[in-house]
């Protein structure tokens, strides 16, 4: 076999899991026969098509976390599991998210971020086929495993996947879009729970990932993964589609190609190459925003919101429940536009502020609530102002907690140690939810006060966090941003 012979082979094995032709090639040297084409080379249709494609793993996500809010007293009947045995369940798709998350930089490395959804999608869909026809707390179980691992490498690769194909100036609303298709994916779960049973929402819970696959066909690969994997041609040919082919993409793509360059891509990472300061900072404040968005309790509060509105006298507690959801909606999509006009870390600075202030509402209502009289006024008024305080605590959480660490975390992680330390800031997330979602219950049975103050005073230590470490990003190019920190 010849020398060339060897190169080639290689370079086909080097291709993406995902190949996605030459359609779009085609409409950018040719006059199109169809009148789609024109729209195709817009910059902002283009990149927003792909986001919009892949922003059905996150609504995934969210389905998986809502479903365990309105189901609990169906569920914990027809089965007759006791409260700790649903809290299993409940907690078990974290601690699938946790495998999924391991694996999960490996695998968007090896076979591109389009292949790593694609494996996601498979577990997920025959999770919620184990869960809809499970007859005992094992299919269940089985069922909430697989989910959370396809959910673990979701909640990885698809804010990886939108950093790397937004431009500077959009990239801070696109990237928001993930958490906006996690409240969706919530709302929904919280909405379709009130209407059908668990079995037939657990069917439903297939869709996202069933419409998932066939999307990916249709979009191209991450243009810094290509160059990053060497495929010099597919990268300028990924990045002019998503720029829009009458865009002159010189500029952008020299300084990817320099940016993989200074990497050397060649290069084996190992765990003591984290202590070089380029690469132990941005991994801290990675995981230390991620760590602390689980700790201020969020997912004790949206997996269980209807457990906790009953326990604060709310008659209509699912109503309630879904009240929430909608709400989340409605915030985090102000994000969209928020994240490239005040930037990160004013955001996540007003964020944590909000649920700090929420939290202490909620918690004040229980504690005040514990030494009355439930006929007594007061205990009414005391009910709604808990409901306002996790309204506005969500609503808070929307405007930043919710979207800005992810987005930070995909912005600042050097390309060529992406994959190991996205893995190990995403393997952190999801053990602390895995926490927080296991304890909630025992927690709130313990007392609904403390519990409340504990996450508030967590979400005050997040001020204080992002106040000394946090950098802004905004406007930045992720290749600039990575510079920032050598």
């Amino acid at each position: 076999m010849s020398l060339r012979e060897d190169n080639e082979e290689g370079r086909d094995l080097k291709k993406p899991f995902l190949h996605t032709g030459s359609w779009y090639r085609m409409s950018g040297r040719q006059s199109s026969l169809f009148a789609s084409t024109q729209a195709i080379r817009d910059t902002s249709i283009s990149v927003f098509a792909c986001v919009l494609i892949v922003a059905l793993g996150p609504i995934q996500f969210g389905f998986t976390a809502g479903y365990t809010s309105p189901t609990q007293s169906a569920i914990i009947t027809d089965l007759g599991l006791s409260v700790s045995e649903f809290s299993l369940f409940g907690s078990l798709s974290n601690v699938g998210a946790m495998v999924g998350a391991i694996a999960s930089g490996q695998i968007a490395e090896h076979i591109g971020r389009k292949g790593s959804l694609m494996v996601a999608s498979i577990p997920n869909i025959i999770g919620w086929l184990a869960i809809s026809f499970a007859k005992d707390s094992s299919f269940l179980y089985m069922g909430r495993l697989l989910e959370g691992f396809g959910v673990g490498i979701i909640s990885y690769t698809v804010p990886v996947y939108i950093a790397e194909i937004s431009p500077p100036n959009m990239r801070g609303g696109l990237g928001s879009v993930n958490q906006l298709s996690v409240t969706i994916g919530i709302m929904l779960a919280y909405l379709l729970g009130i209407f059908v049973e668990w079995r037939i929402l657990a069917i439903i819970g297939i869709l996202p990932c069933t419409i998932l696959i066939p999307g990916l066909f249709f979009i191209p690969e991450s243009p810094r993964w290509l160059a990053k994997m060497g495929m010099t041609e597919e990268f300028e040919t990924s990045l002019q589609v998503l720029r829009g082919f009458d865009t002159d993409v010189s500029v952008e793509v020299n300084e990817i190609k320099r940016a993989v360059a200074s990497t050397n891509r060649r290069t084996t990472i190992r765990f003591a190459d984290l202590k070089q300061r380029r690469y132990w900072l941005p991994l801290m404040i990675g995981i230390g925003l991620l760590i602390l968005q689980q700790l201020s309790g969020i997912n004790g509060v949206l997996f269980y919101s209807s457990t906790i509105f009953r326990s604060a006298g709310i008659s209509s507690s699912d109503a309630a429940t879904f009240g929430v959801g909608a709400v989340q909606v409605l915030a985090t999509s102000l994000t969209l536009w928020l994240a490239d006009k005040s930037g990160r870390r004013l955001l996540l600075i007003v964020s944590a502020t909000g649920m700090a202030f929420s939290l202490l509402v909620v918690a004040v209502s229980f504690f005040i609530k514990a030494s009355i009289s439930e006929t007594s006024s007061l205990y009414g008024i005391l009910s709604t102002l808990s409901l306002v305080g996790v309204v506005a605590m969500v609503i808070a959480f929307s405007l930043g907690m919710g979207a800005m660490p992810w987005i930070i975390m995909s912005e600042i992680l050097p390309i060529n140690i992406k994959g190991l330390a996205g893995s190990v800031a995403t393997l952190a997330n999801w053990f602390f939810s895995w926490l927080v979602t296991l304890t909630a219950n025992m927690l709130l049975d313990w007392s609904s006060g403390g519990t409340f103050t504990i996450y508030a005073a967590v979400c005050a230590l997040t001020v204080v966090f992002v106040s000394i470490w946090v950098p802004e990003t905004k406007g930045k190019s992720i290749e600039e941003i990575q510079w920032s920190f050598r």
